[in-house]
């Protein structure tokens, strides 16, 4: 049989196991709750959401059967026991079956659709990148990577304000107080960190035309590739690699006590840390924060080291007390 018969087949395997699997959820599981909250009238949009769900639920898997033996086999750090990292696989379920993203995407799309309607009436249009070049219309590949690249660089800022906005960098500390990076610590993040960041990358992904399916893939390989940029393995991408896509290496400079994220001496006083790209590196070598030289670095949160080093602040062990303990040092950043 010719290779792409084979794939077409696989692929159409694929795809009538994610749906009989889909239409099981539903049956058993949605369908009963939807009916027993009175909620019957999203039930399409349940049942098309939940092939997402499951999309995400089998990247967790795929993701954990090739970077966990790894972790394992060639660690960058050993650690006498993997306690604390519990909590980040439940943030990493969270997040990867797309229930804050997926539900913000969908909620907003209506009144997204309304905003557009009050534009036309004014002569405003949103910016609709498939519409840019007629040759991007017969090229779906192209289309997804010129929307990667511009949401890319849209999360470059939004990460870079992150650290550079005292109170917002409260709630991204959660983030960074994870003293084991490991492959689950992408998704620790403080839910209202989460829901400000899903608002705006859905809004801009709805002004400048991202189709919802291509929507979700690039939150699954965003994700992905995020999850290779925490592991605790002892690999890089290269000098070339690091230079072309973020990697382990180079993302571990981000996350390094006092240096990587919080100000430093001289220059990163100024830029309050380094290496902040999501996927692409680009951004940080052509905004001057890029860093592929320093030595790798203990990870953390400053604050949280005992004194004389730090503060002792604590940034809470458990889900509930993290997401509290970010409130509370949000409200005294603010003065309130």
């Amino acid at each position: 049989m010719h290779p792409l018969a084979w794939m077409d087949a696989a692929r159409a395997l694929l795809a009538q196991g994610v749906g009989e699997l889909q239409s099981w959820l539903f049956l058993s599981l949605v369908q009963p709750l939807l009916w027993r909250w009175h909620l019957m009238y999203l039930d399409d949009m349940a049942y098309d959401n939940l092939v997402w769900v499951i999309a995400g639920g089998l990247q967790v898997l795929l993701v954990y059967a090739l970077l966990r033996p790894l972790e394992w086999l060639f660690p960058l750090e050993r650690w006498n026991d993997r306690k604390g990292i519990g909590v980040d696989v439940l943030y990493t379920l969270i997040n990867r079956l797309g229930l804050i993203p997926l539900l913000l995407f969908f909620t907003l799309q209506p009144l997204f659709d309304m905003l557009l309607e009050g534009m036309r009436m004014h002569g405003w249009r949103s910016l609709n990148l498939d519409s840019m070049g007629p040759w991007l219309r017969g090229h779906p590949l192209a289309g997804f990577l010129l929307y990667l690249v511009v949401l890319d660089f849209a999360g470059y800022w939004y990460h870079r304000l992150q650290h550079q906005v005292g109170w917002w960098w409260e709630l991204h500390a959660v983030h960074h107080s994870q003293r084991k990076l490991s492959l689950w610590a992408d998704d620790r993040n403080h839910l209202l960190d989460d829901v400000l960041q899903a608002a705006f990358f859905s809004a801009l992904a709805l002004f400048i035309g991202v189709p919802p399916g291509q929507f979700v893939a690039l939150s699954l390989l965003g994700g992905a590739l995020q999850s290779v940029q925490h592991a605790n393995i002892r690999f890089s991408f290269g000098r070339l690699g690091e230079r072309l896509l973020v990697g382990p290496r180079f993302h571990r400079l981000h996350h390094a006590v006092g240096y990587g994220h919080e100000l430093g001496h001289g220059n990163r006083a100024r830029l309050q840390g380094c290496n902040f790209g999501v996927l692409l590196p680009w951004w940080d070598a052509l905004f001057g924060s890029a860093d592929h030289g320093t030595p790798l670095q203990p990870t953390g949160v400053r604050a949280q080291l005992p004194p004389p080093l730090g503060q002792g602040e604590d940034y809470g062990r458990g889900f509930w007390a993290q997401q509290w303990l970010g409130l509370r040092r949000m409200a005294r950043r603010m003065g309130v």
